[in-house]
């Protein structure tokens, strides 16, 4: 559905454009889009590496295995139907402790692993469990301390001071947090 919108977006400046005669600005708008977008990836290339990295330095030396034991707890209330031993649990903290370093696309594939891992909890491949729905809510909301891949952006652009936003970032995304684990307990209520 979502590429049908695009596409008649699209369709419909490119129309505009040629009713007013001014089909030579969506060239210019193309190219400019093109120069930027690449300019854009290619000051992103060093920060994510950098990140990504660094994800995988905390990884062997431990630390976010060590993060993940002090989340623990917190992930016991929120995963009751997960075994402490289960590899699911792991893959799961694992993953929320990247999402609070804000490692933005360094998380997807811990996202991905911690998923697959509760799938094997799961009797039904046509339905999600309690836990694979709340994961879904805590990585989408996604509380963050360091917003590295903004920071990142915010540098790529040229801001003078990338990290203020470090504050409000945290701010609205524990309380996006709050509210996305809200929804889910109450949602969880009336499917069952």
């Amino acid at each position: 559905m979502i590429n049908i919108i695009w596409f008649l977006l699209l369709l419909l400046g490119i129309s505009t454009a040629a009713l007013r005669g001014e089909i030579h600005v969506v060239t210019q708008a193309t190219m400019q889009g093109a120069e930027q977008g690449v300019t854009v990836a290619f000051g992103l290339i060093g920060i994510i590496a950098f990140w990504s990295g660094m994800m995988r330095v905390a990884e062997d030396a431990g630390l976010m295995q060590a993060l993940a034991k002090l989340m623990r707890p917190i992930a016991k209330l929120l995963f009751p139907d997960i075994p402490n031993d289960h590899p699911a649990m792991s893959a799961v903290l694992v993953s929320m402790s990247a999402n609070l370093l804000g490692l933005g696309n360094a998380c997807t594939p811990l996202g991905l692993k911690a998923m697959e891992e509760l799938q094997t909890l799961n009797h039904s491949d046509e339905q999600a469990t309690d836990s694979m729905c709340t994961f879904i809510a805590l990585t989408t909301s996604s509380l963050t301390l360091v917003p590295s891949t903004v920071i990142a952006f915010r540098f790529a652009q040229g801001s003078l001071d990338p990290t203020e936003i470090i504050g409000t970032t945290v701010i609205a995304t524990f309380v996006s947090t709050i509210v996305a684990l809200t929804a889910d307990r109450l949602l969880r209520k009336f499917s069952h």
